[in-house]
C-alpha cells in the first residue's frame, strides 16, 4: 500500500489516468457536461490530500469567524434593544448612598448590596471572629477513637448509643438549620452586616455537617443507620419535624414579609432555630459527647463537639441580638399573644429534648442520668426566656453541669488551635495546578 508521501512522489498524471480507467462511464445523460480535452487534464494542477485537508481546515476556520462574528453582533443589537427600565422598582432606594439610619433588620428599601456605613456593629464583629475562628474535621487526629470503637470493650453499650444516637441527630439537625438560613431567614432580613454573619453561619453548618461525617466515616458506622435516624427514631424525628414546620412557609418564594401576621411569622422562625433548636435541642447532646472527653473516651469526636460548640454559641448570641433588634425596631410585632407564642415554643423544645435524653440515657452513664439532664435543659430554657424578654419558667433550677459553662465562656477557653494537626496554605502558598 502507497504513503500519501510515496503518492505525492508519482506522477500525477499518471495516477488520473489510473483513476479515470476506473471509473464507469455514464452513458445516459440529460444535459451532459463537457469534457474537457484529454491533454487539458493532463495540464491541470493536482491538489495532495495534505493541501486539501489545509484547505477544508481553512474554509472551517473562515466559517467559525463569521459564525462569532454574528454572535458578537447579536449580543451588540441585544444590548441596544435592553429596557432598562425593567426592574427599577427592586432598584429602589438604591440610587442615593445609604445613610445609617436608613438600615433596618427587615423591610428595608435601602440598597442591600452597600455594606457601610455599618449599624450594627455587633454583627460584623461576629463575622469577623467567626472567620478568626475557622477550622476543619481533617484537622482532628481520630485514631485513637477509631481504635477505641474498635475495642469490643472500648466502651459499654450505653456509651456507644450515646455516640451513634448523637451523630445520628447533628448529621441532620445542622443540614435543617442550614437549609433554612439560605432558603428562608437570607433572603427576608435586610441588612447587609447581618447578611453577611449569615452567610458564615451556613458556612460553618456546612462544617459541621462535614464534621459528622468525617467522624461516621472514621469509625466505619453503618451511614444508612445513621443518616435515616430522623426517620426511624422517635425521639431524633420528632426534634426534626418540629423545626421544620417553621421552615415551610418561610421557604416559599412567594413569601414575603410587610405584614404584621408575615413578620411575626419570621420572627417565630427565628425563635424555632436560634433558641430552641441551636439553643436548647444541642445542649443534651454535646453535653453527653463533652463528658466522654473529660473522661478521655471518644477523645477526637469530643474534640469536633468542642469547636461545633464554639460556632454553635456564636450562632445563638447572634440570633438572639437578631430577635431583640427586630423587637426593639418593630414593637408591634411583640405582642401579648407573640410572647404567649414564643414561651410555647421554648417549653415544647425543652419538653422534646428532655424526651431525648431519656431515650439516649435510660441508666445514668458519664456521671449524669436523665434526671439531672432535665435539670439542666430547665435551666438553659430559662436562659433563653430571659434572654429575649420574656419570664422564666422553671423556678430554684440550677446547673448540674458547670464546666459546661467553662467550655462555652471563650475567654476561658484553652488555647482553640493548640491540636489542630494539618496547617493551613496561607494565599501565597496555594497552587492553582
Amino acid at each position: 500500500m502507497l504513503s500519501w508521501d510515496e503518492f505525492e512522489q508519482e506522477d500525477g498524471a499518471a495516477q488520473l489516468v489510473k483513476a479515470t480507467a476506473l471509473e464507469p462511464v455514464k452513458t445516459e445523460t440529460v444535459n451532459p457536461e463537457p469534457i474537457a480535452p484529454v491533454a487539458e487534464t493532463l495540464s491541470a494542477p493536482v491538489v495532495s490530500p495534505r493541501e486539501q485537508v489545509a484547505n477544508f481546515q481553512s474554509n472551517l476556520d473562515a466559517s467559525e469567524e463569521k459564525k462569532n462574528a454574528d454572535a458578537l453582533q447579536k449580543a451588540i443589537v441585544d444590548l441596544e434593544e435592553l429596557n432598562v427600565e425593567a426592574g427599577l422598582e427592586e432598584l429602589e432606594g438604591s440610587a442615593t448612598r445609604v445613610a445609617v439610619d436608613d438600615k433596618r433588620m427587615i423591610n428595608c428599601r435601602a440598597d442591600l448590596n452597600q455594606l457601610v456605613p455599618f449599624k450594627y456593629d455587633w454583627a460584623w464583629q461576629k463575622y469577623l471572629d467567626g472567620c478568626a475562628n475557622h477550622w476543619m474535621p481533617q484537622e482532628v487526629n481520630m485514631t485513637a477513637d477509631i481504635g477505641l470503637w474498635k475495642t469490643p470493650n472500648g466502651l459499654t453499650d450505653d456509651e456507644r448509643l450515646i455516640v451513634k444516637r448523637n451523630l445520628g441527630f447533628f448529621s441532620t439537625a445542622d443540614s435543617l438549620v442550614a437549609n433554612n438560613l439560605v432558603l428562608a431567614v437570607y433572603r427576608l432580613i435586610t441588612n447587609p452586616e447581618c447578611r453577611q454573619y449569615i452567610l458564615r453561619q451556613a458556612f460553618e453548618e456546612a462544617i459541621h455537617t462535614h464534621a459528622y461525617q468525617y467522624c461516621i466515616e472514621s469509625l466505619s458506622m453503618d451511614e444508612g443507620e445513621i443518616f435515616n435516624m430522623y426517620h426511624e427514631v422517635p425521639s431524633v424525628a420528632k426534634k426534626a419535624s418540629w423545626g421544620l414546620k417553621y421552615t415551610q412557609e418561610l421557604s416559599d418564594p412567594k413569601f414575603n414579609t410587610g405584614t404584621i401576621e408575615n413578620d411575626q411569622a419570621l420572627l417565630k422562625n427565628l425563635i424555632a432555630f436560634y433558641c430552641c433548636l441551636e439553643g436548647i435541642f444541642f445542649y443534651c447532646g454535646f453535653t453527653q459527647i463533652l463528658s466522654m472527653g473529660r473522661r478521655n473516651k471518644m477523645t477526637g469526636t469530643s474534640e469536633q463537639f468542642q469547636y461545633i460548640l464554639r460556632d454553635e454559641s456564636m450562632h445563638l448570641n447572634f440570633g438572639i441580638d437578631m430577635i431583640n433588634q427586630i423587637k426593639l425596631e418593630n414593637p408591634q410585632l411583640w405582642t401579648d399573644e407573640m410572647k404567649e407564642q414564643a414561651t410555647q415554643m421554648i417549653l415544647q423544645a425543652t419538653a422534646l429534648e428532655i424526651e431525648y435524653a431519656r431515650d439516649t440515657m435510660p441508666r445514668g452513664v458519664l456521671g449524669m442520668n436523665a434526671a439531672m439532664m432535665e435539670e439542666y435543659l430547665q435551666f438553659i430554657a430559662n436562659r433563653r426566656l430571659i434572654q429575649i424578654g420574656l419570664p422564666e419558667q422553671f423556678a430554684g433550677v440550677e446547673n448540674p453541669f458547670p464546666w459546661m459553662s467553662e467550655i462555652m465562656d471563650l475567654r476561658k477557653e484553652k488555647n482553640f488551635f493548640e491540636t489542630r494537626v494539618i496547617e493551613y496554605q496561607t494565599g501565597g502558598a496555594l497552587t492553582w495546578d
